[in-house]
């Protein structure tokens, strides 16, 4: 909680005194932003691993403070405005961390920054694409889901939320809508591929290895 209280310090101070073009500082947003990711996803947080007793009495003294940093990271990521490409793509990582922790709120309020991700390198690169954002997704999701994070339902809430505000957007409704659904299933081929390694049948082992590859 005393964690909690200096890193809603720090939001304030960057904010006011760190923001605009003349006075801004990458090293220190950057720090921010992986401090809080740091404080969000780590150990002593993670409720679902507790008891239910544990839990409850957390819950009851202290709520999810995983929720309450997740939406400071999400509204600070949004406040960047013009400076946002400068964290495309370090910042995919750390993001899609925070997206995996499994609390449904959470997860519902900061995947639509990888759109906004999207739509940033779209508009700003000048070769009207994403691959930056694209190649670092795909690599980083590989090495999570591997160290044993992410599940069904992040798939399909993931696919969900991207085609969702894809295809509101005048050029990104084809491009976004074919990575969005390639990105779902090689979702569904990592979990596939994690779930069935630990099967003794060869086969499966071997025609999950093809899917994902």
């Amino acid at each position: 909680r005393v964690f909690l209280r200096a890193v809603n310090q720090f939001t304030s101070i960057l904010n006011r005194f760190f923001l605009d073009q003349t006075s801004f500082e990458l090293q220190l947003w950057n720090n921010y932003f992986h401090l809080a990711v740091a404080f969000l996803t780590h150990e002593s947080l993670q409720l679902e691993t507790f008891s239910q007793a544990k839990r409850s009495k957390i819950i009851k003294k202290y709520g999810d403070m995983r929720k309450e940093i997740g939406f400071k990271i999400r509204d600070m990521w949004y406040n960047l405005g013009p400076h946002k490409i400068k964290f495309i793509p370090a910042m995919v990582g750390p993001i899609l961390e925070v997206t995996l922790v499994p609390e449904p709120e959470l997860r519902k309020a900061t995947i639509p920054i990888f759109f906004d991700m999207m739509q940033c390198e779209f508009n700003f690169s000048g070769n009207r694409n994403f691959h930056m954002f694209e190649n670092e997704l795909i690599t980083k999701l590989d090495q999570e889901v591997e160290g044993g994070r992410g599940d069904e339902q992040y798939k399909v809430l993931l696919e969900k939320l991207l085609l969702e505000h894809c295809r509101k957007h005048k050029y990104l409704a084809a491009p976004g809508e074919v990575f969005a659904l390639l990105v779902s299933s090689l979702l569904e081929n990592l979990l596939d591929y994690r779930t069935i390694m630990h099967d003794e049948n060869k086969e499966n082992r071997m025609s999950c290895t093809v899917n994902v590859l």
